[in-house]
């Protein structure tokens, strides 16, 4: 008999994001704590970096690259800008990537989705 097995946060679909805050967002019915990546793959647990986010804690955008036309990114409570060298990257992949406030990229990300528009979502958790 196997004990407790933990297995990556993972949703395997599209759904808008119900709620935020209190360290974590409410999305299909589900809630999770932390942040999240909505792709059109699924929606993950993500872990951004506390250094900034960066090329390879978007590993998994960039794999979803074809299928995304907007990124939203909800950096927290304020508004961060995203490294010179990120911003290329994601132009290069023919993605627009949009920074704001994480409740502003989790309000929008569910109306474009409504609209059935190819958008993703990189949401850092606020408290």
């Amino acid at each position: 008999m196997a004990g407790i097995v933990v297995r990556d946060a993972h949703f395997p679909g599209r759904a808008p994001v119900d709620s935020y805050g209190n360290g974590g967002f409410r999305f299909a019915g589900m809630s999770h704590r932390g942040s999240i990546l909505c792709l059109p793959s699924g929606i993950y647990g993500w872990q951004p970096p506390e250094a900034g986010i960066d090329r390879a804690s978007l590993a998994r955008v960039f794999e979803d690259a074809a299928e995304i036309e907007v990124l939203l990114i909800g950096t927290g409570r304020e508004m961060l800008m995203l490294p010179p060298d990120l911003a290329a990257a994601l132009r290069e992949a023919r993605i627009v990537a949009d920074t704001m406030s994480t409740g502003a990229a989790a309000r929008t990300y569910s109306v474009l989705l409504a609209e059935d528009r190819a958008v993703a979502a990189a949401l850092v958790a606020v408290d």
